[in-house]
């Protein structure tokens, strides 16, 4: 590598060494596993995939599916795009959506059944004998434990390969890269990779050689379940990567040196983007694999509760995962919000607050005459925001202040006189600080909204706690990148077009005979495709319109 400590002008030669040198190199799983698949196909045998994602799509040449689906794949002539059917819809889809079934020469008919309590709509599918007394059912448990394995190895040697084939090699060229954009670039990648190692260490001293089905590997994925929470950081990190990579590899010499590092290492042929997408890829997995190896686990097995509260335990990973992936997608819409109110002041809501509680219309009536204002309020963690209606324009709002709920005790008020105020009040609460013995009094038009409040602001300090407890946070780059999106909309007074630069970095297509419309869909939907959906533009739409 002392090559790449030279000049910057460099890595162009020293990429151009390498491509005129023929250094192609090869990977069990790459293009042979490709390969192989093609010849399947065309000897007449069908293929199966499961989707690890949702793939949402507008495009009548693209398929659909959700993710767990089961995919014939038609055709994988093309590594980034595979042709596919499901029932009678076919169309192209990306193959970094899927992973290919285990065990293939399972009838088609037979792998939707699902597992209730611990058993098998088909009780004869376990049966059938295999080798030397051993069932149909033990050998298909024997594919997946092989696969956990095998994939966890080649995972590790993956990790490893990003770390000393380009961290390594980007940290020492300080005048190419900063430490802050390693970061943004490659996330906590070296803490997975730490993470990683372990746990496949834990998985082989589980796995019996001489009869793998017997491995008793649930207790594994149960151990480590705390630890896989690393990969939430990573994947809200992940659009940021790729934007930051895009912008880089516009110049020449970001390029070279990101295929210099490739060729060194010996990594297959896929760009930089591709080998930071596999941590995303594989905590998707693992719902998956465990749903299958759950599939084949007797439940006379010993290790058939583990495996099942395995899987119990890494949905929840990933659907952790999803809801911190939401979250983030939420600070946008909340840095649009705040960039449609007139005259802010203050810090911006995003610097203590990331999701939207509650919003609606209230009196509030304050000391010391007691003088009662209509407001909107809008509650969001840790802060309520009080807004003023444009009186001829009702679009428009106007920022008059806000409080810290952090200090704040909500006290439920009996329709009548109250003494505080000396005054007669009806489907009131009050806010109270005992520091400051501030006293904030408000009053709902009907009692049912007056029980909405009091259950948002439950939901306020269950949230707080819920992001303490987790550890969620926004970083400081994407709080002011999303001020900043937020501005340049504002400014254009119009707004602003759907773009992915995300997913069209990381979807480009490289081959004009595939569809020319990309999927509509963020490149990561995390394990649950069912998830409750954020009820943010409902609260906000409904109750304040916004500028056009």
């Amino acid at each position: 590598m002392t090559a790449l400590a030279d000049d910057v002008g460099s890595e162009e030669d020293l990429y151009e060494d390498f491509r005129s040198s023929n250094h192609r190199y090869g990977h069990p799983g790459g293009g042979g596993e490709q390969l192989a698949i093609n010849e399947l196909i065309s000897d007449g045998s069908v293929v199966y995939a499961e989707a690890l994602w949702d793939h949402v799509t507008m495009d009548d040449q693209e398929l659909g599916f959700k993710a767990g689906d089961v995919i014939e794949v038609m055709d994988a002539t093309n590594k980034e795009w595979w042709w596919g059917r499901i029932l009678d819809s076919e169309g192209w889809f990306p193959a970094s959506f899927v992973r290919l079934r285990v065990n293939q020469d399972e009838p088609m008919e037979d792998y939707p059944l699902k597992v209730e309590g611990g058993k098998e709509d088909d009780s004869s599918s376990g049966t059938h004998r295999f080798g030397m007394g051993q069932t149909t059912k033990d050998q298909m448990r024997t594919n997946v434990i092989n696969e956990i394995i095998s994939t966890e190895r080649d995972y590790i040697k993956h990790l490893k390969d990003i770390c000393e084939g380009y961290i390594k090699q980007c940290r020492k060229r300080a005048d190419m890269f900063t430490e802050e954009q390693l970061k943004t670039i490659f996330g906590n990648i070296e803490d997975i990779y730490r993470c990683q190692k372990k746990f496949v260490k834990a998985l082989e001293k589980k796995f019996n050689k001489d009869h793998p089905h017997l491995s008793e590997v649930g207790s594994c994925f149960l151990e480590y379940q705390t630890e896989f929470q690393i990969y939430s950081e990573y994947c809200n990190n992940h659009p940021n990567a790729c934007m930051e990579l895009s912008r880089l590899t516009k110049v020449n010499k970001y390029v070279y040196f990101f295929e210099a590092c490739r060729l060194l290492q010996k990594m297959i042929d896929i760009s930089l983007d591709g080998f930071l997408l596999t941590p995303v890829q594989k905590i998707c997995k693992y719902p998956l694999q465990l749903a299958e190896l759950l599939k084949y686990t007797n439940p006379q097995h010993r290790d058939f509760k583990d495996v099942e509260a395995a899987l119990n335990a890494m949905k929840n990973v990933a659907q952790l995962i999803n809801e911190r992936k939401r979250r983030l997608e939420n600070i946008d819409k909340i840095a649009q919000w705040q960039s449609s109110i007139e005259d802010w002041e203050g810090e911006d809501v995003l610097v203590r607050s990331s999701e939207l509680i509650y919003s609606g219309e209230l009196t509030k009536i304050s000391h010391p005459q007691a003088k009662s204002q209509q407001r909107m309020f809008f509650l969001f963690d840790h802060q309520l925001v009080c807004c003023k209606k444009d009186l001829l324009r009702r679009d428009i709002l106007y920022y008059k202040s806000r409080i810290n709920m952090d200090d704040m005790e909500i006290v439920d008020v009996e329709d009548g006189k109250d003494k505080d105020f000396n005054l007669s009040v009806k489907n009131a609460f009050k806010l109270h600080c005992q520091d400051t013995e501030e006293v904030h009094l408000f009053c709902a038009k009907k009692p049912e909204q007056k029980q909405r409040w009091l259950k948002a602001f439950e939901n306020e300090r269950r949230q707080v706690q819920l992001d303490q407890e987790t550890g969620f946070s926004i970083t400081e780059v994407q709080k002011k990148q999303a001020m900043l999106n937020a501005s340049k909309q504002h400014h254009t007074g119009k707004p602003k077009a759907v773009t992915r630069p995300y997913y069209d970095f990381l979807m480009r297509q490289k081959h004009p005979t595939l569809p020319t419309t990309l999927p509509q869909q963020q490149v990561f939907m995390l394990a649950e495709p069912k998830r409750k959906p954020s009820n943010f533009w409902q609260n906000i739409s409904r109750l304040t319109p916004f500028r056009k």
